[in-house]
């Protein structure tokens, strides 16, 4: 009976699996021979495809892996551009259709699926993991990165090795594993992705009133420089509004401004003061109105002054609001209000900043940017006090107006940056689920990284797949830690498991089928000279003609001598040609 199974077995692919680990087995359904027949179009939470009530209340998709999701689509992108021309040149070994890789960096852990391979394409798929693993899924990374040079042991001793051979040790170990190294070092475009707390970075009182002054500061910029600042200061309501504030003696005594936290608190008029801000901001502002060519005036009573005073006003009263009134004593609040600030949300809750509504760019092109801004000044000011030097501090805010995106992660435009490869991102991350609540700052570059591509044996990712769905779909185990996912080095159990489907497994990222073609490999074209096409034909005849007609030109305006700096051989074709065409 037992040898009746196994032929069927072998003939359907069907595993057999022992009943209760005994000597007794039944043919459990035929291996997954198709796996990517599902439409998997991976939908990333964000603002384009949530309601705007959830974006302000519940911050849906704060989750690490939702965000991180984005990474592993641009790693498909990269790949559909390179990965046929990589095989082709072969640096990932001797590939057939139906193999699967697994890739491993850094953060990046991903398992490739090659589903066709035919001449000038390839397609196939990419199965994102999570960039905190769990501890078998560590063990397993481990093993793949671990380099096996280091082994000098034969048995129970250490001889030594042969030069450029493995140890004896070692050389059976890498037999008995279902996975082998395809390339050591395979490099990739993508981002060098570095998270920093911003709990420690706002600590305490200084740190945060450096906040609130690249605050203002930036507010001043992005006034003087905007295209907008004429318009706004002809608009009749805006100057009825501003014209309080032209008094020398006018000073907002809001509770929500404190001594700690705004460099020009006024503590004889227990506020901010005209004046106080004059003192500490009039020198960058004539700064920023020199250098942006703008013939306004400028001085402390000009209007100008007093529409960027309002505005810092107006914006420091939101980033209390957000923060509940309390960013000055906590932390975690002032965290709150400008994580609030960064995702567009906010709410002018004072009269006397409501003269910003008669033009809503004052907020989408002043305020919203100054908070990004300000965190990333905020950020390098612990490498650099250059920022003391007004020039210094306008060249860079113009730099990263150009080259670096800040966005929440949520904001479509975060997302068409990554996919775009924009050299250098920014965003602040609020990471809420059951075990952490926390405020990160995400800093994105673009660079070339390295990955060790792992080729597994695919009758093992199938074996595995099946069981796996043999004892969550049929049996019921829904045991999270149960041993059939636990880690072995030997076959990579635990990635494997955890890039099948859900709820089988659990990837962040399912690319869809994705065709990599010979053309968009630049280094393959280069080498063999890229595809046969009319066009390229046609281009090749239309060069030699403009060439022919150049040269017969140059021939018959020398009178025979042609170009005296040319070959010798190129001299005398062109001596005879003319000669002929004289006669």
């Amino acid at each position: 009976m037992l040898f009746v199974q196994a032929i069927i077995s072998a003939i359907l692919s069907t595993p057999l699996s022992p009943v209760l680990g005994s000597a007794i087995f039944f043919t459990s359904y035929v291996r997954p021979v198709k796996f990517w027949e599902r439409d998997y179009n991976t939908k990333r939470v964000d603002h384009s495809n949530t309601r705007l009530s959830s974006q302000l209340e519940r911050n849906p998709g704060s989750d690490d892996n939702n965000l991180n999701s984005i990474f592993y689509e641009h790693l498909t992108r990269s790949l559909q551009q390179s990965l046929y021309g990589d095989l082709a040149l072969g640096r990932w070994g001797n590939v057939t259709q139906g193999d699967c890789f697994v890739l491993a960096s850094d953060n990046l852990n991903c398992l490739l699926h090659i589903i066709e391979l035919a001449n000038g394409l390839v397609t196939f798929q990419l199965r994102g993991l999570e960039f905190r693993g769990t501890y078998c899924q560590q063990r397993e990374v481990e093993a793949i990165s671990e380099g096996v040079e280091e082994d000098e042991g034969c048995c129970c001793c250490e001889p030594g090795r042969l030069p450029h051979l493995l140890s004896a040790n070692a050389a059976f170990g890498q037999r008995w594993l279902a996975w082998q190294v395809a390339a050591a070092r395979y490099v990739l475009e993508g981002y060098s992705i570095s998270d920093n707390s911003a709990v420690s970075m706002l600590q305490v009182f200084e740190l945060r009133k450096a906040l609130v002054t690249y605050y203002v500061k930036a507010i001043v910029y992005y006034t003087v420089t905007s295209s907008h600042l004429e318009e706004w200061l002809a608009l009749p309501a805006v100057r009825d509004a501003l014209h309080p504030t032209l008094d020398r003696n006018y000073t907002d005594v809001d509770p929500v401004f404190n001594m700690n936290i705004d460099e020009d608190y006024d503590f004889r008029a227990s506020g901010i003061s005209r004046s106080s801000f004059c003192n500490v901001y009039l020198d960058w502002l004539q700064f920023c109105v020199a250098r942006s060519g703008k013939n306004l005036e400028h001085d402390r009573n000009s209007v100008v002054v007093s529409l960027c005073f309002s505005l810092s006003l107006l914006a420091r009263r939101a980033l209390g609001t957000a923060s509940h009134n309390s960013f000055s004593s906590s932390v975690d609040l002032l965290l709150y209000g400008l994580h609030a600030l960064f995702k567009g949300d906010f709410r002018i809750t004072c009269v006397r900043d409501e003269w910003v509504f008669q033009d809503m760019e004052l907020l989408r092109r002043v305020v919203a940017p100054s908070v990004r801004m300000a965190l990333k000044l905020h950020q390098d000011h612990f490498l650099s006090a250059e920022y003391d030097d007004h020039a210094t501090l306008y060249e860079a805010i113009s730099n990263y107006e150009k080259n670096l995106v800040i966005s929440h992660e949520a904001d479509p435009a975060w997302r068409n940056a990554v996919l775009s490869s924009v050299p250098s991102l920014l965003a602040l991350r609020h990471v809420f689920d059951d075990s952490s609540d926390d405020y990160k700052i995400i800093m994105l570059n673009k660079r070339q990284l390295s990955f060790r591509v792992i080729k597994v044996n695919r009758e093992c990712v199938r074996g595995l797949w099946a069981g796996q769905q043999q004892e969550l779909v049929y049996l019921r185990n829904r045991n999270p830690e149960r041993g059939s996912i636990q880690n072995a080095r030997q076959a990579l159990r635990n990635i494997i498991n955890s890039s099948c489907d859900q709820p089988i497994g659990y990837p962040i990222y399912v690319s869809p089928l994705t065709t990599s073609f010979l053309e968009t490999s630049e280094q393959l074209c280069g080498l063999i000279g890229g595809p046969l096409s009319l066009s390229r034909f046609g281009g090749a005849l239309l060069g030699f003609w403009n060439r022919l007609k150049i040269r017969c030109g140059e021939g018959c305006s020398s009178g025979g001598t042609a170009i005296q700096d040319d070959a010798i051989f190129d001299y005398t074709m062109a001596g005879s040609l003319s000669g002929s065409i004289s006669r």
